[in-house]
Parts: structure tokens; C-alpha cells; sequence
């Protein structure tokens, strides 16, 4: 019997430790374009720098990355080391990430934003990137590694996420307040916005009614923010109102706010991430502007600085990743593939292995580019307690020359309607992702009815070329 025990706590163990995808994924993204010369090896070496220069142990098994003042971390730093290391299957790290995180929350249970050290509070409350990152990561983690271990991800994923909607969505309008302390209609960072790690959460939480209209507010301010100062090519300003104004409040940033620069830059990568992941027809749109911008205005991505006015002329110096990485991540939802290449290209050979910010930034760009930055089967429906009517089920590619994938909770019921009101395919899902072969079908639109044993269902459209 006590050999029983010890084999049993042995294998536990290990189950805990195991992980669902080793890296490299190496995943073919359901929407956009993938570069030809992707590596994952080049993630996987910008991985290794990163973690290198970046991260160091504090006792207790907390890790810390370390920000621009090495002796000093931020809790963006964190959520980027989370996602990193839970995309990579890097377990020990990814938990002592999460633990630094959680031994440095405010009240509200989001983390203060800079720490000196290991355990210095010198910045107060929380910045919202960091939380969506981490809620995010945590995500993955429970894909990756369960929530059978020492640390339950799903449950500290779902409080997070709580966390940031009772505190950092501003209340009523839905927009995404900057911190937990401050900022909504009167001041937001567009940069921040997320929408799939949204829809995610939605669904992971059963709550997409209220994400999908946080979603759907991003794109409104993000239109709002373009329009109102006459930008061109997807370059949004750092800081601005809901209605899309500079705002009063920013007057302690950088020129106000005023300018696409270093908060700014990350937009087209969040945003494509939208595109790539669930095909939102919004997110393809402002992608391709960021895209269309550096290879038509710029005459391509050489050319690229780090700051522009919200005209589109030049007020930066620097070419770095920062800037290239989130445009070649835009280019994947654009309709060049010459251009996603020579994007790639340019950013696998900038080497900036000693900057906080473009080298980490450069390392979740190159995930993405790679297929290595992906949307875990268990982020896309939740099968707990599924209700259909609050779940994102998601179908692509769209449109469609012969083959369908459809993502919808197991033991859903998938019905094919032709153009002409017939059902000409049914069947049960046992699995979250089910593939149906239309080849043989004539060019037309069709419509995908997905259903639960409530006679709950969700319909959506699909093009077949």
C-alpha cells in the first residue's frame, strides 16, 4: 500500500509538470497571411536572450523580469514574461512569475505597477495591459499545465478577470480605463485595448455579452481617435478621450499624448492578433491600414521610425522592434505576402538583446509571426456549464473554397443549411474544433447552425467561393 501511494503521488507529480503543447506550436493561424521564412528556432533564440538578459530569481521560487532599470520591474514586465514563458511550456518560470505577481497586489488584487527589487512597492495600482496579459496567460497555463496542481490557473484566471472588469472597465460605457485608479472616457491608451484576449474571456468566463461590448467600444474609440485628427494609415495617438480628442488629462506623457509613439506602437499587433485569431472583420480593416501605411506611404518596412505625427510624417529617429514587429504582425492581416516577408526578415535581423522593451517585444511578435502565439482551444468555448447564447463559437476560414473548421463546445449539434433553406450536413461534435468538407457544394452563401441539448442555438454565415 505505501508502494501504492508513492507511485501515485509520483505520477501526480508528473501530470502536473506535463504540458498539453511543447513548444514550437507551429500552428497555421485560421485567418491571414504567414510569413515564408518563419522559424520557430528564431522564437525560440529570441526566447532564450530574452530570458538571459531579462529575468531574475528572488527567493521563495518568485522570478522578476527586470525593466530599463535593471533594478526595477514593472508589472507589463511580468505579464510579458508570463505569456512568453506559458506559450513556451517554461512551467517554473511561468509560476514564479505569477507568484511575484501575486505577492505585490493592491486591494483591488491587481498588481502595483513597478516594484523595486523583489518586493519594493514604488509605483501604486495597477497599469490594465499587465492584467489583460496576465489574465490571459493564465489561460493558457491551465491549457498547458491544468488546474490540478499547486497553483489552480483557471480560478485565479477567472478572478483576474473579475478583477479587471468590476475595476478597470469603466462602468456603463465600456471603455477600458487605463488603471484601476483612474482614466475611462476622459483619458484611455488605446495601445492597451485587446479585443481577443475580450472574446477570450467571454467565453472562457461565460460572459461574452459583456466583453464583446468592450470589444466592440475599442473599435469605436479606435475610429474615433482617427477620424478626429485626420490620421491615415491606422496611426493612432498614445493617449486620448473615448470620443477620440487628445485628452487634458495627458498632459504628464510624453508630447501629451498627442503623437504615435511608444505606447501607440503596439496597437497593430494587439489588434491583428483580433484579425488572426477569430477573423473580426474591424480588427482586418485597421490591420490593413497599419500594413497598407508602412508599405505604400513608407515605401516599405526599411523605412520604418520610432514616432510619427497622426498625419503620417515623421517624428522619430530609431528604427527598432518595437515598431517593425507590430507592423509585420499588422501585415499578416494584410494581403501582401512579399511585404509580410521582408517585414519578417527585417525584424529577425534587428538586434537589440539589451533593450527592456524592444527585445521583449520583439520576442512576443516573433510568437505570433511563428504560429507560437495561439488561441488555446480551452480560451475559444467553455464547455462548464455551456450556454451556447453567451459562448463565441467561431468558424473559419471565411469565405471558404471547399473546407470549413468550426469551434464549438463537444456535444454540440452542427447543422449545414444551403442557399436554398436544406440541410446537407449534421452531425455531433466530439471534439472543440470539427472540420466539414463542402468541396463538392456549389459557390454561395451557407449558414452554420450550432445547438445544444437545451435547443439553444447560435447561427453563423458562411461564404463558399
Amino acid at each position: 500500500m505505501k508502494n501504492l501511494f508513492f507511485v501515485v503521488a509520483f505520477l501526480l507529480a508528473l501530470e502536473s509538470q506535463s504540458q498539453t503543447q511543447p513548444f514550437p506550436a507551429n500552428k497555421v493561424h485560421g485567418n491571414g497571411l504567414m510569413a515564408t521564412p518563419r522559424s520557430s528556432q528564431d522564437a525560440q533564440n529570441n526566447y532564450n536572450t530574452w530570458k538571459t538578459n531579462f529575468v531574475e530569481a528572488c527567493s521563495n521560487g518568485r522570478y522578476r523580469v527586470k525593466f530599463d532599470n535593471s533594478s526595477e520591474t514593472v508589472s507589463e514586465g511580468i505579464a510579458y514574461g508570463m505569456l512568453l514563458s506559458a506559450y513556451m511550456a517554461d512551467k517554473t518560470l511561468f509560476d514564479g512569475f505569477w507568484l511575484y505577481y501575486k505577492d505585490n497586489v493592491n486591494g483591488n488584487k491587481v498588481m502595483n505597477w513597478k516594484i523595486s527589487g523583489c518586493s519594493a512597492t514604488i509605483g501604486y495600482n495597477g497599469a490594465t495591459d499587465a492584467e489583460l496579459d496576465a489574465a490571459f496567460a493564465l489561460i493558457v497555463a491551465d491549457y498547458q499545465w491544468k488546474s490540478t496542481g499547486t497553483i489552480n490557473y483557471k480560478s485565479d484566471a477567472t478572478a483576474l478577470i473579475s478583477a479587471i472588469k468590476n475595476y478597470e472597465v469603466e462602468a456603463n460605457t465600456y471603455v477600458l480605463k487605463p488603471g484601476d485608479q483612474f482614466g475611462g472616457s476622459s483619458i484611455t491608451n488605446i495601445s492597451y485595448f485587446s479585443p481577443a484576449y475580450y472574446r477570450a474571456f467571454g467565453a472562457f468566463t461565460n460572459d461574452a455579452a459583456f466583453w464583446n461590448q468592450v470589444a466592440n467600444r475599442a473599435y469605436t474609440v479606435i475610429n474615433n481617435n482617427l477620424v478626429q485628427n485626420n490620421a491615415i494609415g491606422g496611426l493612432v495617438s498614445d493617449w486620448c478621450e473615448a470620443s477620440g480628442a487628445y485628452s487634458s488629462q495627458a498632459g504628464g506623457y510624453a508630447n501629451a499624448g498627442k503623437l504615435y509613439t511608444y505606447d501607440a506602437a503596439r496597437t497593430p499587433w494587439r489588434i491583428a492578433v483580433d484579425y488572426i485569431w477569430y477573423g473580426t472583420a474591424e480588427a482586418k480593416t485597421y490591420a490593413k491600414k497599419s500594413s497598407d501605411f508602412v508599405r505604400v506611404n513608407l515605401g516599405g518596412t526599411a523605412n520604418i521610425k520610432d514616432g510619427y505625427n497622426q498625419n503620417g510624417t515623421v517624428s522619430g529617429q530609431w528604427h527598432n522592434a518595437t515598431f517593425v514587429g507590430a507592423f509585420a504582425c499588422a501585415a499578416m492581416a494584410g494581403e501582401n505576402q512579399a511585404h509580410l516577408d521582408a517585414s519578417y526578415t527585417d525584424l529577425k535581423n534587428l538586434n537589440e538583446p539589451n533593450s527592456y522593451f524592444n527585445h521583449t517585444l520583439k520576442t512576443l511578435y516573433s510568437f505570433l509571426l511563428t504560429g507560437n502565439f495561439y488561441l488555446p482551444p480551452t480560451a475559444n468555448l467553455s464547455n462548464e456549464n455551456f450556454d451556447i447564447e453567451k459562448s463565441t463559437v467561431t468558424l473559419f476560414p471565411n469565405p471558404s473554397a471547399d473546407r470549413i473548421t468550426i469551434s464549438a463546445p463537444q456535444q454540440s449539434t452542427i447543422s449545414v443549411i444551403s442557399p436554398s433553406g436544406s440541410v446537407i450536413h449534421q452531425e455531433k461534435t466530439i471534439s472543440e474544433n470539427t472540420e466539414i468538407n463542402l468541396t463538392n457544394q456549389a459557390s454561395g452563401v451557407y449558414f452554420v447552425k450550432i445547438s445544444n441539448d437545451d435547443f439553444k442555438s447560435v447561427t453563423k454565415k458562411v461564404i463558399l467561393k
